[in-house]
């Protein structure tokens, strides 16, 4: 996982994350945001359709070992589960092809994002560290739209939806390609609370309720691509693409345990961008520069896991 070889971009990765440390302090060792989290393993097992979207390997295999972090949002390592801001929650989901090989799909329980560019969701992380981010709200609709949408807290971690943030260009055998953006549904149905039965719950409900379903069996997911038509656009994580476009199933995931290693959390870092054959990047600004927040901040993890050593 190489770094951009453009210099503005590494710069505004640092920028980002130095204002993650504004918003939310410095915690070393954990990440800027979605700093708490768990990590589970577990088995992808591709859908008979999913060769017809994509020829990437873990599409064509039998079945592909897979890693899964869960998250709360911000950077607070202690944030209970129940606070809201600790929504939207995150899914990182690694496919291990092989040795020191891998694809990863990052992703949130909000369907979209408030920013088309890291330039402005800079600009509103300044605006969200100086008390007052109405004025920005005010002149960026999608963002206004993105902070004021619905964002429940789950009953569970297994039985939300997440929702990938960007699009990519799926390739099949045939090298017939279509864009698509990820959903990962829970087979146990979508499950939410309201406020007051969020509040009365302990502050670590969502990691506690998690070992306990997974004690009990796989915690159980379904892996969809929904598929743009042409003209559609897709460089632009703001925008929903119409209901009714079709939906791929790409397989189910099914995690059956916790990761066996405990310092899993420090060293692994995710990686946005697809970077396996079947599957590729769109044009999306985010994409680059997401990789580059990643690859940075988890090298500054590591750091400080090294130091404590």
């Amino acid at each position: 996982m190489p770094l951009p070889s453009d210099e503005r971009i590494i710069q505004l990765a640092n920028d980002l994350i130095a204002q993650f440390d504004v918003l939310f302090g410095l915690h070393p060792g954990f990440r800027p945001a979605h700093a708490k989290g768990v990590m589970l393993s577990g088995t992808f097992t591709p859908a008979p359709e999913a060769a017809a979207l994509t020829r990437a390997p873990h599409a064509t295999r039998a079945s592909t070992p897979v890693i899964a972090r869960f998250s709360d949002s911000t950077g607070l390592p202690s944030i209970p589960d129940n606070d809201p801001n600790a929504n939207p929650h995150g899914l990182a989901i690694r496919f291990q092809l092989g040795e020191h090989v891998h694809t990863d799909i990052v992703s949130h329980s909000a369907d979209g994002f408030p920013t088309r560019t890291g330039q402005e969701f800079l600009e509103m992380l300044r605006a969200v560290a100086a008390g007052d981010p109405s004025a920005f709200m005010a002149s960026h609709p999608a963002a206004l739209a993105f902070a004021q949408s619905p964002k429940p807290s789950p009953a569970s971690l297994a039985t939300e939806a997440y929702f990938g943030v960007t699009a990519f260009r799926f390739i099949n055998q045939k090298d017939e390609a279509r864009y698509g953006r990820y959903r990962i549904m829970p087979a146990a149905g979508l499950k939410h609370l309201d406020d007051a039965a969020a509040k009365a719950l302990d502050g670590h409900y969502l990691f506690d309720e998690l070992a306990s379903r997974i004690a009990a069996g796989p915690v159980q997911f379904d892996l969809l691509v929904q598929v743009a038509k042409p003209g559609d656009t897709v460089d632009d994580a703001t925008i929903h693409w119409p209901a009714d476009r079709p939906i791929v199933h790409l397989g189910s995931i099914a995690l059956t345990g916790y990761a066996p290693d405990d310092d899993l959390h420090r060293r692994i870092i995710f990686d946005p961008i697809p970077r396996v054959d079947g599957i590729e990047p769109s044009g999306d600004p985010l994409l680059e520069l997401r990789a580059a927040v990643y690859l940075i901040s988890g090298r500054r993890r590591r750091q400080a896991a090294q130091a404590h050593a």
